[in-house]
């Protein structure tokens, strides 16, 4: 259980730097309301944060749980299993969003980035663990 928790803190931490260094386009480009600064209007709302976190936490539990199953072990092969269930289980689905609901299509890479690079990240600290 250790090992879920820990990655998913690290898959969390992830998202948190990808973020923040993408603020300003991810803002534009999602058309989130902002205050007068251009912060985000829920920024100090903890439940965006607090449901981010239990999904890294859900993440991490069950790729654990599909790399047991399926016998993935050691850095290297928890890391590549992490980077494609990113790039070919989760991302498509969240192209799909993006094209169905007609938002701007760089979130397709800046939301995208962020499932391949959180799940490849999940995927090596489970594999070192």
């Amino acid at each position: 259980m250790l090992e879920v928790i820990v990655a998913a803190i690290a898959g969390y931490a992830f998202g948190a730097v990808w973020y923040m260094t993408l603020s300003k386009q991810w803002v534009e480009a999602s058309g989130i309301q902002t205050d007068d600064a251009g912060k985000p209007q829920n920024a100090s709302d903890p439940k965006p944060y607090i449901v981010a976190f239990l999904g890294a936490l859900v993440v991490a539990g069950m790729m654990r749980h599909m790399f047991s199953m399926a016998g993935v072990d050691g850095a290297g092969k928890s890391l590549i299993a992490g980077l494609g269930l990113g790039l070919f289980v989760v991302a498509p689905w969240m192209i799909n969003n993006v094209m169905f609901s007609d938002r701007s299509k760089s979130l397709i890479w800046m939301d995208g980035g962020y499932a391949v690079g959180g799940c490849t990240i999940i995927g090596l600290v489970l594999g070192v663990m």
